[in-house]
């Protein structure tokens, strides 16, 4: 069993999972990288120096054997689990007459379902340990964007499950909270931060004027996962620069 916390981050090859991996790492836990592509987590691993206490665990959320793996391979090399971050997510772009019902089911399997399924599976040793989930779900999933229903539709499942699952877990020691970041500069969102037009709609909006710095997320999911937000559950908080403060309307001088 490993002396160290243990944290269990999807979708933690690249973007805010990796930097939450990173961000654990230095806080001395010892880390589990899931993801669904193993070349991109062995080189987060990599990164992170290698080790006996970094376990490279790809799967894919959506899929119940493969969550079965993740969550036995961690017990099996640790000895528990502490925290569980449910960031693996997909974005798909696009009204309601361009998304396919392929393309709707698909982030509904892996924004929603997977963040189920892995706190279904990780749940008894999150009790035991007394443990603590944090999903990241977005400031589309507090209110509509153009565009982006199908996404929205799936991290509004996300903030309002961690709300419902904090009033059910917490009789079991169990805290559950979310972060919910604006356009942040990660590989997910790298389509619409090519865009100029789309890109200057973003900036007139945000009044901190500039995407968020993958590390700004994770250094927030670490508070909420941590012993300072020991009395903080069920909260889904902005990470978005002052976005969710206003109307929406642009800054107009």
């Amino acid at each position: 069993m490993s002396a160290k916390k243990v944290v269990i981050v999807t979708g933690a090859g690249s973007g805010i999972g990796a930097a939450t991996a990173r961000r654990f790492a230095a806080d001395g836990f010892a880390v589990v990288l899931n993801g669904r592509t193993e070349a991109k987590l062995e080189k987060v691993a990599a990164d992170l120096g290698g080790g006996e206490h970094l376990l490279v665990q790809p799967g894919d959320v959506s899929a119940q054997a493969d969550v079965k793996q993740i969550i036995a391979a961690t017990v099996d090399r640790f000895g528990g689990i502490d925290v569980l971050v449910n960031n693996a997510g997909v974005l798909v772009q696009g009204g309601v007459d361009e998304v396919t019902l392929e393309d709707w089911e698909k982030q509904m399997a892996i924004n929603a379902g997977g963040m189920f399924q892995m706190i279904k599976a990780a749940l008894p040793h999150l009790v035991k340990s007394r443990g603590s989930v944090v999903n990241v779900s977005s400031v589309s999933g507090l209110a509509g964007d153009w565009g982006l229903f199908s996404y929205n539709a799936t991290k509004g499942a996300v903030s309002n499950i961690t709300r419902a699952l904090a009033l059910d877990l917490a009789a079991k020691g169990v805290r559950v909270n979310a972060v919910a970041p604006s356009l942040t500069a990660t590989e997910m969102t790298g389509g619409i931060m090519e865009d100029d037009a789309v890109m200057q709609r973003f900036m007139e909006r945000l009044p901190m004027g500039r995407a968020a710095d993958p590390a700004e997320v994770a250094d927030v999911i670490a508070f909420l996962a941590g012993h300072d937000a020991r009395f903080v559950n069920g909260v889904v908080l902005p990470v978005d620069g002052g976005l969710s403060a206003s109307n929406g309307q642009p800054n107009l001088g």
